[in-house]
């Protein structure tokens, strides 16, 4: 049976089957091999999104600009603060404006509630740039570049998270590796593990699909055989500066170094959703170093720089895999 996306939103992984994944994950790979060889695109001309940003990004924003461009589509980006959003206008009535002016609307920023109030009223498809639940977006970046490394079935392969795993890249981490087959790993501290619920439910999924869903304490027992060693910020974004105290001094021990990458398997490779604070090039990691001595955080920066680091493949795949969620969403139905 084909799989038909078109006018669906992306707003979590949980609401996609395998197949359905897998697909959007085949139209990434066409789209980045139509990228590199300079074929045109444009098979979404005329039609035009907004992307509503309530926290800042990079990646997130480029890959939409970038590949809407690239779609033949017009992009109107709306910064923190520059719209009438929660503040003079409630989310409702943005998303029942919003909806008459464009054929699809991006979002990141706070609570899943938002993305999902915008694409219960606004009448087209809506995809989850980040919320503090999810980051879907990323998780098909990350399988990609886990295809390109070990090939297209990656059932059995082990990918660990090292650190604060009961964030919205933790989370989302656990689900796509239930929903296909992949083996995950949540190594960190008890307290900072995902919640029970989220855990039942790939624990159920992960009963279709063969992946087995770990809960560690211990970085040698995470590390073992692991195909991906992933990591991310010991402090989410919009998190106050005072956490900080705290999370280096539970986060430390798993910091993923070359010690680290050794415990894990031979073929291993490292990702990381970045920003990453891996040296002392930016303000805040210069500011901690000054106030905790710590000149790498949550990776080291011989592995981030190390040839086992995929994270710049990674990034760009966020680019590739955006554009085919707005194409499979927005194209015609079959």
């Amino acid at each position: 049976m084909s799989v038909n996306l078109s006018g669906r939103s992306f707003l979590k992984l949980l609401d996609f089957t395998p197949e359905e994944i897998y697909y959007l994950l085949s139209l990434a790979h066409d789209l980045k091999k139509k990228k590199k060889a300079g074929e045109s695109t444009c098979y979404l001309e005329g039609k035009n999104i907004a992307l509503i940003f309530e926290k800042t990004s990079t990646r997130t924003r480029c890959s939409f600009e970038v590949g809407g461009h690239d779609l033949g589509m017009g992009v109107t980006y709306l910064a923190p603060g520059t719209s009438q959003l929660g503040d003079k206008e409630s989310l409702k009535d943005t998303a029942l404006v919003l909806g008459r002016m464009f054929d699809g609307i991006e979002y990141r920023g706070f609570g899943q509630n938002r993305v999902e109030t915008l694409a219960k009223y606004s009448g087209v498809p809506v995809w989850n740039g980040l919320t503090t639940e999810f980051h879907p977006t990323q998780m098909l970046a990350d399988v990609m570049t886990m295809q390109e490394n070990f090939g297209e079935d990656l059932s059995g392969r082990k990918l660990t998270f090292m650190g604060d795993a009961g964030n919205n890249v933790g989370n989302s981490l656990m689900v796509v590796c239930a929903k296909l087959g992949i083996d995950f790993c949540a190594c960190g501290p008890k307290e900072s593990m995902p919640k029970p619920e989220l855990i039942k439910t790939c624990q159920e999924i992960a009963k279709q699909s063969g992946a087995h869903l770990t809960f560690t304490e211990d970085v040698d027992e995470g590390a073992k055989d692991a195909s991906v060693l992933y990591t991310d910020i010991w402090v989410s974004m919009g998190e106050p500066e005072e956490l900080w105290a705290k999370r280096i001094k539970t986060m430390k021990p798993y910091q993923v170094n070359k010690q680290v990458m050794e415990k894990a398997a031979p073929d291993a490779i490292f990702m990381h959703c970045l920003p990453s604070f891996h040296d002392r090039n930016t303000t805040i990691s210069e500011q901690v170093y000054e106030k905790y001595g710590l000149p790498e955080l949550e990776v080291s920066n011989e592995v981030f720089e190390g040839p086992q680091s995929k994270v710049f493949d990674e990034a760009e795949n966020r680019m590739h895999t955006i554009k085919a969620v707005m194409y499979a969403t927005l194209k015609d139905p079959d």
